[in-house]
């Protein structure tokens, strides 16, 4: 009989003669996440396009829609997590946008299997493109732990070899899958330089998630201490709050393809799937917010040229449908060949439904929301106005009466409103490369870096 083939055997051989540096648990999550962000960020981004295979368990590793849709994954997961199969990719973990767009059709491009006791929970990755290659773990026992990073020919093949057999011996077809997938991949350049390269990196993202002490600055950094410890706390609750919303989409979505049901019925759970949809958002954006706040570190890095004219247009339909619900109109203001700017495209769009939301809570039925996007010098201006029904004219959005409840969020009793402070929203914006102003007779206006101009 031959012998089983399950994770944790493949990570117990891959350890071996590994020099040990053993840390806690809580160390060990930190050390993975980042991880998991360096290897994303910095070296399969650039490596994704010519294709390749991922495995991993027992969740999901990465979320990045691009190199979802080019590689082809196995996924080792246990029973209990129906928000992570295929239609629900976009709420994979490590996100900086769990977001699912509708206009968004994510290829299927890996397998969910089951997890059996044997295999562990320890995470695990291996990832193989043609031109970078690297298996990630944390193996060991409870707070001691080792975070276990490969990437030379030997292990490689070794795990290969052993993740095809695995394979074989619990699902045949997708064991040639998997070897096709790999013939196909040809002769892989191993990419002697990620080691050296990985460890410094990773050094450098942890030091940055680390608040800096000193004598001098200890109350001020204490306060610090206190504010990213609060906003890793809401990213945690942000993620909680949009789970089960995930998992009652994906029930309401089966349920209108298996059932016949009246339209009453059915338009009831529409609107709920709609409800749900806009919280997923709304947490989405908060989680932004309060990763911008722990980190410290905006990622101006990744802007790139966008069409914002665009983005209005494909958002209009959507932003018209949740503030028709509320009574309140929306007319957009954009002259024709607006210039590119420099931003996040996900990031923004998701930042400004979010500021659509925020401004338009409280409001009476028959207002009108009037968005106007004009060229101002070496940047494009983007106008919030609120236009009363009793009145032709335009007026100013009024400051929320709220207060701030910690770094990220501002609390309004009197609408029942839970949304992003001010302080938070300029900190998003200006990662989005984005300036807010708000001003007596301007309203909200926010500028944006055309992007000739850099």
């Amino acid at each position: 009989m031959k012998t089983k083939i399950t994770i944790k055997k493949i990570q117990d051989l891959l350890i071996k003669g590994v020099q040990t540096i053993y840390v806690d648990d809580d160390t060990s999550i930190r050390m993975w996440w980042a991880s998991l962000e360096v290897i994303q960020k910095d070296f399969l981004h650039q490596n994704y396009k010519r294709g390749g295979i991922w495995v991993a368990s027992p969740l999901p590793a990465f979320n990045d829609k691009k190199s979802l849709n080019q590689l082809h994954g196995w996924l080792w997961s246990p029973e209990g997590f129906p928000y992570f199969q295929n239609e629900n990719a976009g709420f994979l973990p490590v996100n900086n946008s769990d977001k699912i767009k509708k206009d968004f059709d994510l290829v299927s491009n890996y397998k969910v299997l089951n997890l059996s006791q044997e295999d562990g929970y320890e995470p695990f990755l291996m990832i193989i493109t043609p031109n970078f290659q690297c298996i990630l773990s944390i193996v060991g026992e409870k707070d001691k732990k080792i975070l276990l990073m490969k990437c030379d020919e030997e292990s490689l093949k070794l795990s290969i070899e052993l993740m095809h057999a695995k394979l074989n011996q619990e699902n045949y077809e997708e064991g040639v899958r998997f070897r096709n997938a790999i013939n196909n991949l040809g002769n892989l350049n191993i990419n002697d330089q990620f080691e050296r390269l990985f460890w410094p990196r990773l050094s450098a993202k942890l030091a940055s998630i680390v608040p800096y002490h000193n004598i001098q600055n200890s109350v001020k950094n204490d306060e610090k201490n206190v504010q990213i410890t609060e906003a890793k706390l809401l990213r945690a609750i942000s993620h909680e709050v949009r789970t089960p919303l995930a998992t009652i989409r994906t029930l309401i979505s089966s349920t209108l393809k298996k059932y016949k049901m009246d339209p009453s019925m059915k338009n009831r759970l529409i609107q709920i799937d709609n409800e749900c949809n806009e919280q997923i958002d709304r947490f989405g954006l908060i989680f932004n917010a309060a990763e911008l706040v722990s980190n410290e570190v905006p990622s101006l890095n990744n802007l790139a040229k966008i069409n914002l004219a665009e983005i209005f247009k494909k958002l209009a339909p959507l932003w018209n449908k949740q503030l028709n619900r509320r009574g309140i109109s929306l007319k957009i203001d954009i002259p024709n060949q607006l210039p590119q700017i420099l931003s996040d495209s996900e990031k923004l769009e998701l930042m400004l439904s979010g500021l659509i939301d925020k401004n338009t809570r409280g409001l009476k039925e028959g207002s009108t929301l009037i968005l106007e996007l004009r060229p101002a010098g070496q940047k494009l201006k983007l106008q919030l106005k609120i236009q009363k029904l009793e009145s032709n004219q335009k007026e100013i959005l009024k400051k929320d009466n709220g207060s701030d409840i910690g770094p990220v969020l501002n609390w309004n009793p009197q609408t029942g409103s839970l949304q992003l402070s001010q302080n938070a929203t300029q900190k998003l914006l200006a990662s989005l490369g984005g300036h807010v102003t708000k001003r007596r007779d301007t309203g909200l206006t926010v500028f944006f870096p055309i992007s000739d101009s850099k």
